[in-house]
């Protein structure tokens, strides 16, 4: 069984986070979801809050093979434990694939046992507008016994970042926006509703 696993910090989780999960769905047999702290990372909203989101934005992805789904008991501030969840649940023989983006590349060096990982998991990169996957980048982690892939596809130029600091509500899926701000999460959001209501 090919299993996708992929965390974000989705502090929201936007539509670009959407686009790729409707990708990977097309590719493996199971695409394995979670929000978590990244400890590079500082971030707004509880974690309860931001798995919530992610939840709401897998609903709203029409996978033909209803193969994505939220799996927040992988939910680790180390990836390695994460895949260890990850073969207790799906046992030692499928075929783990850890799914990050290429803004991640140039930090994955310095993650928790680095080498212990990459051991167990193939190694998917997404580009990202803004960040280059350069050589370099890419041989420090094979140094270290990375299997990597660079995915067909290029994530959307939009961020969570951005939406936290400008409030772009085109960034996200309808359904988060509704949550956040039923549940007033960002202060931006409040800016956002301000400037509909001016129109």
């Amino acid at each position: 069984m090919r299993i996708a696993l992929f965390g974000t910090s989705a502090d929201p989780p936007t539509a670009g986070h959407q686009a790729i999960l409707s990708w990977l769905s097309e590719f493996y047999d199971y695409v394995a979801v979670w929000a978590a702290d990244n400890p590079f990372k500082s971030h707004q909203t509880p974690l309860s809050h931001r798995a919530a989101m992610l939840q709401l934005l897998i609903n709203d992805i029409d996978a033909p093979q209803h193969n994505i789904a939220l799996e927040q008991k992988l939910s680790n501030f180390r990836t390695l434990e994460t895949v260890e969840k990850a073969k207790l649940h799906w046992g030692t023989n499928a075929d783990l694939t850890l799914v990050i983006g290429s803004d991640l590349l140039e930090q994955l060096p310095r993650w928790y046992h680095i080498e212990d990982l990459l051991q167990q998991v193939q190694l998917l990169i997404v580009p990202r507008p803004g960040y280059a996957i350069d050589k370099s980048s890419l041989e420090a982690v094979e140094k270290q016994g990375g299997k990597i892939a660079i995915a067909a596809i290029t994530g959307l130029d939009i961020s969570s970042t951005a939406y936290r600091e400008h409030g772009n509500p085109e960034a996200l899926t309808p359904p988060v926006v509704a949550y956040i701000n039923q549940q007033h999460l960002y202060k931006c959001q409040n800016a956002t509703q301000k400037k509909f209501q001016l129109r």
